[in-house]
Order: C-alpha cells, then sequence, then structure tokens
C-alpha cells in the first residue's frame, strides 16, 4: 500500500437545523471525483436532515496523489474513505457508486459499518465480464478511457463515451460540469476490480441497500441483482436513468428509495 494521503478534498453540505440522523458520506466511482455528489445529491440529503459528505479519492478532483495514481489500489482508496470517515463524529452511513460501491464492499469484509447503500454495483465477479461486454459493444472504450486529460479531450472521445454513462435527456449543463471532471484512473486499481470483489461475507451484519438502472450500461440489472443475490437482499431497478444515475434528470427515482431506505428501523436503529 502507499503511505497516507493527507490531502483528501471532501465536499459537504449540512441540515438547516441541529439534527441526531447520522451522516452520510458517499464514495464515487471511477474516472471522476466528488463533484458527481454535488448537484443533486448532497443539498437534497442535507435538506432532509442528513449531514452529507462526498469525498474525492487521491488522484482525482482536488485531492493530493495525483504523482502515484497510476500505482494506487483499492486498498489505498479504502484508507481514504477510512480517513474520512475517522474525522465525522459518529460513524456514517457509506454510499458507494460504481467503483465506490467496490470500495465498500471492500470494508464489509474486514470491519464493522454502520449501513451502506451500492448503487450500480460491479459485479461479484469483478469487471472482467463487464469490460469484455463493453468492449464487443465499442471496441475503442477502454482506450478512450485512458485518454481522459479534461482540458484537452477530443469531441469524438466525448460523443463515443456519453451513451455509455448519460441518458439522451441528462442537462447540457450538468454533461458540460461532468466533463470537466473527468480524469484517468489508476491502473492497479482497475486490476483490482479484475478479480473477485468478495474475500468473504461481511465481518458484521449491517443493513445494506443495492440499486441498479435499467438503462445502465455499464452495471447492468444482472450485475445488479448478482451483487444483491450474494449479500442476500433484494436489489432495487429503476428506469430510465443511465449509469450516472446521480447527475440525471430523474435522479429523484434513486434518492427517494435511498431515503426511504435510511429512515427505515434496519437503520435507524444502528
Amino acid at each position: 500500500m502507499l503511505p497516507p494521503e493527507s490531502r483528501i478534498e471532501v465536499r459537504s453540505r449540512q441540515p438547516a437545523k441541529t439534527t441526531s440522523k447520522p451522516s452520510l458520506l458517499f464514495v464515487h466511482g471511477g474516472y471522476c471525483d466528488a463533484w458527481c455528489w454535488e448537484p443533486y445529491f448532497l443539498p437534497w440529503f442535507a435538506s432532509q436532515g442528513y449531514p452529507s459528505y462526498a469525498v474525492s479519492l487521491r488522484g482525482h478532483g482536488a485531492s493530493g496523489g495525483r504523482e502515484s495514481l497510476f500505482v494506487a489500489g483499492l486498498d489505498d482508496y479504502v484508507a481514504d474513505v477510512e480517513h474520512v470517515a475517522g474525522t465525522l463524529a459518529a460513524p456514517p452511513v457509506l454510499i458507494g457508486h460504481s467503483m465506490g460501491a467496490a470500495i465498500i464492499e471492500r470494508m464489509l469484509t474486514t470491519r464493522p459499518i454502520r449501513a451502506a447503500a451500492l448503487l450500480a454495483p460491479i459485479p461479484p465477479g469483478g469487471i472482467g465480464p463487464v469490460a469484455s461486454r463493453l468492449l464487443i459493444w465499442q471496441p475503442e472504450y477502454m482506450v478512450n478511457m485512458q485518454r481522459l486529460d479534461a482540458p484537452h479531450l477530443a469531441g469524438d472521445i466525448l460523443a463515443a463515451l456519453r451513451p455509455m454513462y448519460f441518458s439522451d435527456n441528462v442537462e447540457q449543463a450538468i454533461l458540460a460540469e461532468a466533463v470537466a471532471h473527468l480524469t484517468v484512473e489508476s491502473p492497479r486499481a482497475l486490476m483490482d476490480l479484475t478479480m473477485r470483489l468478495h474475500g468473504g461475507r461481511p465481518a458484521a451484519p449491517a443493513p445494506l441497500f443495492v440499486l441498479g438502472a435499467k438503462n445502465d450500461r455499464i452495471s447492468i440489472p444482472s450485475d445488479v441483482n448478482a451483487t444483491a443475490s450474494f449479500y442476500g437482499v433484494k436489489p432495487l431497478i429503476v428506469d430510465g436513468l443511465a449509469h450516472m444515475l446521480m447527475l440525471e434528470r430523474g435522479w429523484m427515482t434513486v434518492a427517494q428509495p435511498l431515503l426511504a431506505w435510511l429512515e427505515s428501523d434496519a437503520v435507524k436503529k444502528r
């Protein structure tokens, strides 16, 4: 593992009033940063009484570690999440998207967690089958993903990647800002993701929420179902959204059931 990274970007929104509700810690997926939670999820969940935080993993966003990103593995990302969680007043509910969900799943096997939501998760077998499927559908996919130098991003790459991550009706302002937050991903982390994600069952019982999007071309519904089956929970598959579901016009179709789960006795009693 790499040395601890102290320069970790955290975006946050706080409730207007003092609250006894747990903090939420959002963990982004690959190739992006904490901004993806900023337009909708952070302010909305804060308005529902939940102190809301989003971490940029090392080498992403405004976090340090860019110089060592190419050798950063999932365990280094786990350390980043643990570092931020440790600064909060109480253990947070962890909410991860795609690779972020895989990071949380890695944590589940080695330590107790208050509760966790896995959005558009990578399937238990890792990203090998996912990558094969994407390469058949779009042969230049992996090449394009390693050319994500946002300030100099070519229009043809954007045109190729957009249908992989967004639906046709995403707001143009959101899409333009999302492009500015694209970054290359660590080859070491991607290699970790090709392995089976699970070294065992959760170290301690924890409430889990698993959600996917029907139109997601990265984490397709069968991938989401496989993750839910592994943990013995019922998944929720929502209509009309693509992979970056937190940035879609229909983001509330994810936020509302997530809130209902947070308000359930299983989570509230933790």
